[in-house]
């Protein structure tokens, strides 16, 4: 089969990959659409010191599977947990000691013809939801996480820093608590498609230091990072939602004094994003700016790399 192969920070279109064959409790998934997220971008420049197929935002169709799965559209949870470990009997299979990861960590990914992940982790996509709507439930659930693990209620003053593809997502899922929202970037028209859905928008200008409850930090950098961090009243929330590719220097006396809350969040659950989705209440759409085919995989990289890009989506039909 063909997929992006990623090795010594580079990448290729190979089409001499073996098609995977699923081991017990797992399904193969014949993929039909994924996306390219800064993570992979991330990997492709060293992040992390993964060799194999890259990608874990895609929607498929089971092509090998139990019976009540088979031929249906599937989304994917990416982490693949041995169910025997510490975290695992705990429930909370993100963290398993033992986990590979979809596209990440040991586990080949998303942009190939087919991929496998345990059945446990697939979830059916709902009819009205379009595929390549679909593609954005993993960084929506991503997104949700956040509610997961902290509560936030209308009277918190909340502060996103970051335009980016993901920080679209945190916005808008924030803002379905009914919380005192501002979202800060540097594009007035990636800006404009939060003002779209109500969401109040501004530069760095526009926050007030010590003014808020709870501030995220989806831009990854040390600016970012700052700004959210010097926006934060004592005990207030500062959350993490993006991997950072390199050091970061922080003013640690300052979070001793004003005892400040520091949450890293990444992956998160999937059933919620997917009735969003299927509700309309997240708009993805304008997130899109450009599609190719899988046979095009190199040109996608290269415009997933131009700066300010939102989501760059493969194709693996008709390919």
């Amino acid at each position: 089969m063909k997929g992006i192969w990623l090795e010594n920070k580079q990448i290729q279109l190979r089409t001499d990959i073996p098609t995977p064959e699923p081991v017990s409790g797992e399904a193969l998934v014949k993929v039909l659409a994924a996306g390219i997220c800064n993570t992979d971008l991330e990997l492709l420049r060293g992040y992390y010191p993964y060799a194999g197929i890259l990608g874990h935002e895609f929607v498929g169709i089971v092509t090998q599977g139990p019976e009540n799965l088979l031929n249906q559209r599937v989304v994917g949870e990416i982490n693949a947990a041995c169910g025997e470990c510490s975290f695992c009997r705990r429930s909370i299979p993100t963290h398993c000691e033992n986990r590979t990861v979809l596209g990440i960590v040991n586990r080949n990914g998303a942009f190939a013809d087919y991929l496998c992940l345990p059945v446990e982790n697939l979830h059916p996509v709902p009819d009205n939801v379009p595929t390549e709507v679909a593609t954005f439930t993993e960084p929506i659930a991503a997104a949700l996480e956040i509610q997961q693990q902290i509560d936030i209620h209308p009277e918190d003053k909340v502060l996103v820093v970051g335009d980016g593809k993901l920080g679209q997502l945190v916005a808008q899922t924030l803002a379905l608590t009914g919380c005192n929202l501002l979202a800060i970037g540097r594009h007035r028209d990636k800006l404009a498609n939060l003002e779209a859905r109500g969401i109040k928008t501004g530069f760095a200008d526009a926050v007030t230091d010590r003014a808020f409850d709870i501030s995220v930090d989806c831009t990854g950098n040390a600016s970012g990072f700052d700004l959210a961090r010097r926006a934060l009243r004592s005990r207030g929330t500062l959350v993490l939602k993006s991997t950072y590719a390199g050091n970061l220097s922080l003013d640690a006396s300052s979070l001793v004094v004003d005892e400040i809350t520091m949450i890293g969040s990444r992956c998160g659950p999937f059933a919620p994003a997917l009735e969003l989705l299927a509700q309309e209440k997240v708009d993805v759409k304008p997130l899109i700016q450009a599609r190719y085919p899988l046979m095009e995989g190199m040109t996608a990289f290269t415009k997933a790399q131009t700066k300010g890009m939102l989501k760059v989506l493969l194709s693996m039909e008709n390919n």
